[in-house]
């Protein structure tokens, strides 16, 4: 996202009271799934994560006061097993090639460190939400792990709403043939009536505060249903234990 953009974000979390409700609930669930140690926040944009976690290092692409260190997350500025974690909140569908990014994790992860991965949930729900009223593709047929030419041109809104549901979902099989160093241990679809009625950063809210839990005792009763009313999906990744030498 542009610099301008962000700035607009940071403007609206801090007055937007539904948006930084359910946000914080995701953020919570995110530190919940981090191990003890160092963390990454790749995309960091309006920077409110630090707020939910202890030893962030918050990156982005654009420089920003709240942003620690100017990164892409396909080519990393840190040391071999620097990190006990990785946070990306919609990160990973703007990604190019998502190849260079699971290879940069491999690198800078600590054996038994983990990735916490936040993004949209394509749902039969979701689909036409995303694919008409979100600017970014929704595109099935695409491959995130084959490699792309890097274009020259591409602009932040250059992504594949789908990656997750594709990656961790879909054909994950493919994702554990070529990364079998990592291991899932969380998977939730989330996100049903509430997150679509707060209007996001974009949108006036249509749910009051005051309706807020009981959506949300709703969305928690529906939970069964998750593959058809989810926008968003949460993947946690674990690099296996043992020490790599090649990366000394």
């Amino acid at each position: 996202m542009s610099e301008e953009i962000l700035w607009q974000h940071q403007a609206i979390w801090k007055k937007k009271t539904i948006l930084r409700a359910l946000y914080t609930g995701w953020y919570k669930e995110i530190a919940a799934q981090m191990v003890p140690g160092n963390t990454l926040e790749l995309g960091g944009g309006s920077g409110n994560f630090k707020e939910f976690a202890p030893n962030v290092t918050s990156t982005d692409i654009v420089p920003l006061p709240w942003i620690d260190v100017v990164a892409d997350a396909q080519d990393l500025p840190f040391a071999n097993q620097s990190f006990n974690n990785i946070v990306m909140f919609d990160v990973l569908h703007h990604v190019e090639n998502v190849t260079l990014f699971f290879n940069e994790a491999l690198r800078v992860l600590r054996p038994g460190g983990r990735i916490a991965i936040m993004e949209p949930y394509i749902s039969l729900a979701s689909w036409p939400v995303y694919h008409f009223l979100h600017p970014e593709l929704v595109d099935f047929k695409q491959d995130p792990l084959l490699w792309v030419e890097p274009a020259v041109d591409r602009k932040p809104f250059d992504a594949n709403q789908a990656f997750a549901t594709i990656l961790f979902e879909r054909k994950f099989n493919s994702f554990k043939k070529n990364y079998p160093q990592f291991t899932k241990v969380y998977n939730r679809r989330m996100a049903f009536f509430a997150y679509l009625l707060s209007g996001g950063f974009d949108r006036p809210s249509l749910l009051p505060m005051a309706l807020l839990k009981p959506v949300l005792a709703l969305e928690n009763a529906l939970s069964f249903m998750s593959r058809i009313l989810a926008f968003r999906i949460l993947v946690v990744l674990e690099k296996k234990g043992y020490r790599d030498e090649t990366l000394d």
